[in-house]
């Protein structure tokens, strides 16, 4: 046996060592072939890219798409419906309530309308008075604009799209619409600028994508179609600081 691989067996740290820095002064080509020095060896970026993709595409690619027009055209009926229900029960609390509490009846007041709830529990309520009519009208109105806005805040924020251009340094992201697929608001953006703050595998629906500049995070559905998913987790499924 000669020293080196002597030295190599007492000390397989220092052989490793030796083997890359001869690596390394002979170029990234040659690689140590043991095992356990080849395990130790650190891969260049270019390499890691070799293996998986290149990140740069001569062409467009479309990374991730997801048609639900159907779906978000019942949302906007539904959420439609909604805002015109809660409209109208809050114009109807403020025309048609009563002050209950005002009518004189034979020089007195008349006592507010008395509620029973189930026989045993009773107590008065004015629903004409001033602090119910408002209450009860901004109530039905604030419900109403919640549940449209948060159609309108998911139909905006569900991707329908996104796009690697070529040379892999803009991203275009689309949105869902109610109109059909194209028709959504669509985000074109640096590379750097976007970055999924989880991993695809470990999001149980939704891939949580964000992008710089815009508060809320950008939603690609798990059921949707990934066409390159090696370049979309060293591309846009990245995690990046943005």
């Amino acid at each position: 046996m000669s020293l080196a691989r002597m030295c190599g067996a007492l000390w397989p740290s220092r052989l490793i060592t030796l083997q890359l820095e001869d690596a390394l002064s002979q170029g990234w080509s040659k690689i140590p072939t043991s095992g356990l020095a080849r395990r130790c060896f650190v891969e260049t970026p270019k390499q890691l890219t070799s293996r998986h993709g290149s990140t740069q595409p001569s062409r467009d690619v479309i990374l991730f798409e997801h048609d639900r027009t159907g779906f978000f055209r019942l949302l906007s009926l539904f959420c439609g419906g909604q805002c015109i229900f809660w409209t109208y029960l809050a114009h109807f609390a403020y025309t048609g309530l009563r002050d209950t509490g005002a009518t004189r009846e034979q020089g007195g007041r008349k006592p507010p309308t008395s509620t029973a709830l189930a026989g045993v529990w009773s107590f008065e309520m004015n629903l004409g008075s001033r602090t119910w009519k408002y209450g009860f009208t901004l109530g039905c109105m604030t419900i109403g604009a919640g549940i449209l806005g948060l159609g309108i805040l998911f139909c905006r924020r569900s991707v329908s799209q996104v796009v690697l251009h070529q040379g892999g340094r803009m991203v275009t992201v689309s949105t869902q619409s109610p109109l059909g697929m194209g028709r959504g608001r669509k985000i074109t953006v640096p590379l750097s600028q976007v970055a999924c703050h989880a991993h695809r595998q470990e999001s149980p629906s939704f891939i949580p994508l964000k992008i710089k500049g815009h508060k809320f995070y950008f939603l690609l559905d798990k059921d949707g179609t990934l066409n390159n998913a090696k370049l979309f987790d060293i591309t846009v499924g990245a995690y990046r600081p943005v």
